[in-house]
């Protein structure tokens, strides 16, 4: 406990006493770069064109990588909303900054927002926080409630609240931040949040890009009617699966007439088993196999439509990037909070540590550092993204980070010394879903995930099995790889801290901002 505080206390001494305060000469040198970092929610890599997309064009996020670089390799250490974005804010697995599932962040907690104020940076936080707490470190923020909705989206500030009747949130976000950007103080650089709530659940697209998508047949994923043989009691336990698991709602189905709200909210979570649809003239209801595939078209159809908004929103920021001089040296990012499952394994949420689910997207332009189409294959990691904008602003990392800066992977460098291996931990059981709490190793080549509350293991051959489809563990030829991966997992929750309790850190009196407004998960 002690040794907790006393690290907490070297953070705030950090934070207050040794970097200039905003505003002062020293915190201004010139030249230094802007960062924007655009984050989605739950885009998967795999639906973006320039990491080889089957099923859609995104050709402004596309612009980041042929200008700039593409990581292949970047993975959540959580693959769960809430806690990424506390990972990503503070540099540390959710055992260390205590947001394991959906628990309200403390916001006394030192952010990578924090220190680049105080390092000079003019810092703006606009969209989806989804934190619980409101936003410390952030010279202006304006931000969804808890998921927020697509249409006629509510935003709030410090100080106000505003309702956006007829809008659409995509569109809004992109609009406060260009306007962040415009009135910015033009004798400091800046940081700005930019956070998508789409494509989130439950896939609302504004009605030109749903048509863009209505009637187009989506390619059904390889592994889309994968039978989990030889996989553990955990995947066929779980209910987020296409075909089984979608709802009315999600499925857009119109209800029927003289449903008072109770029973209408009743209505909408019901799983369809069967669907009446119009083709050719003729009503025809679909059961089975071919409900099945009916529910992934839809799904899918509004998915890609949501994200072709978020698509059009990275191409405003960067024409306007284009248009005011700041395209050299400004460093954009794009990501999202976590990887997803699109049909993939029959399943269309996250959680998992399979690929589809931890893989998050990385795409990054700086002109006056970056050279045009690099490509880095390095394993990084959410605790990274912290350290990199700090390095990138010139200031030191906080000694509480676990991460390390990605500035060389930027350039297609790969530094000595860099991971081989990473450690992933999902907690939330038995949660949404139904998904079973987990924990395991990745390295280039196999995984290795123990389902601790079940006591049952999977082991992948990443190179041969791509889409870990066949569980090795316990097959006769792979007794040395098993020890050797549990060798390495063994390791990595020591050098990362995960004894299995969360680590408790306490705050020196007067630290952080006022207590925030709950707003939902």
């Amino acid at each position: 406990m002690l040794g907790s505080a006393l690290r907490a206390l070297a953070v705030v001494f950090v934070a207050t006493v040794l970097l200039p305060a905003p505003g002062s000469a020293q915190a201004q040198p010139s030249g230094r770069p802007n960062i924007i970092f655009i984050m989605s929610d739950d885009h998967a890599a795999h639906a973006i064109s320039a990491y080889g997309s089957r099923v859609n064009k995104t050709p402004n996020i596309d612009r980041l990588a042929r200008e700039g670089a593409l990581l292949t390799s970047v993975f959540a250490t959580n693959s769960i909303c809430t806690p990424s974005r506390a990972t990503i804010l503070t540099g540390q697995y959710s055992h260390i900054n205590g947001v394991t599932m959906f628990n309200r962040f403390d916001s006394r907690r030192m952010t990578v927002a924090r220190l680049l104020q105080q390092g000079g940076y003019y810092t703006g936080m606009i969209g989806k926080w989804h934190l619980g707490s409101d936003p410390v470190g952030f010279d202006k923020w304006n931000i969804l409630p808890g998921q927020g909705v697509y249409f006629n989206p509510v935003f709030y500030t410090a100080t106000a609240e505003s309702t956006y009747t007829g809008r659409y949130a995509t569109d809004v976000i992109t609009d406060l931040a260009i306007d962040f950007l415009e009135k910015r103080p033009r004798d400091r650089p800046f940081f700005l949040m930019m956070h998508h709530k789409a494509p989130h659940r439950p896939w609302d697209p504004d009605q030109l890009h749903g048509s863009h998508f209505a009637g187009v047949r989506i390619p059904e994923p390889v592994t889309f009617w994968d039978s989990y043989e030889t996989r553990t009691d955990a995947l066929h336990e779980n209910q987020q699966r296409v075909g089984a698991d979608l709802t009315n709602s999600d499925l857009k189905l119109a209800p029927p007439a003289g449903l008072d709200s109770a029973a209408l909210v009743k209505w909408r979570s019901i799983k369809p088993e069967s669907v009446s649809v119009t083709r050719n003239g003729k009503s025809v209801v679909l059961t089975g196999i071919a409900l099945v595939r009916w529910k992934y078209q839809r799904y899918m159809q509004d998915y890609l439509a949501t994200v072709e908004s978020v698509d059009e929103s990275v191409g405003r920021v960067l024409s306007f990037l284009d248009k005011a001089g700041l395209a050299r040296n400004t460093l954009v990012i794009y990501t999202s909070d976590q990887g997803f499952f699109l049909g993939d394994h029959g399943l269309y949420d996250k959680r998992f540590m399979y690929e589809e689910s931890i893989r998050m997207p990385f795409l990054v332009r700086w002109p006056a550092e970056i050279p045009a189409g690099t490509r880095n294959d390095a394993i990084a990691l959410n605790i990274d993204f912290a350290p990199t904008f700090l390095d990138v602003a010139g200031l030191p990392p906080s000694p509480e980070m676990q991460g390390r800066s990605m500035r060389p992977l930027f350039r297609g460098h790969t530094p000595a010394g860099w991971r081989t291996s990473m450690y992933y931990r999902y907690y939330h059981d038995p949660g949404d879903h139904n998904t079973r709490a987990h924990y395991g190793v990745r390295t280039r080549t196999h995984k290795l995930i123990y389902f601790w509350k079940k006591n049952q293991w999977e082991l992948f051959d990443l190179v041969n099995d791509p889409y870990e489809l066949h569980n090795l563990y316990g097959e006769p030829g792979t007794e040395a790889l098993t020890a050797e991966l549990k060798t390495e997992l063994a390791r990595l929750k020591r050098e990362v801290r995960d004894d299995d309790q969360l680590a408790e850190v306490q705050f020196p009196d007067g630290v952080g901002g006022p207590v925030a407004r709950l707003r939902g998960k």
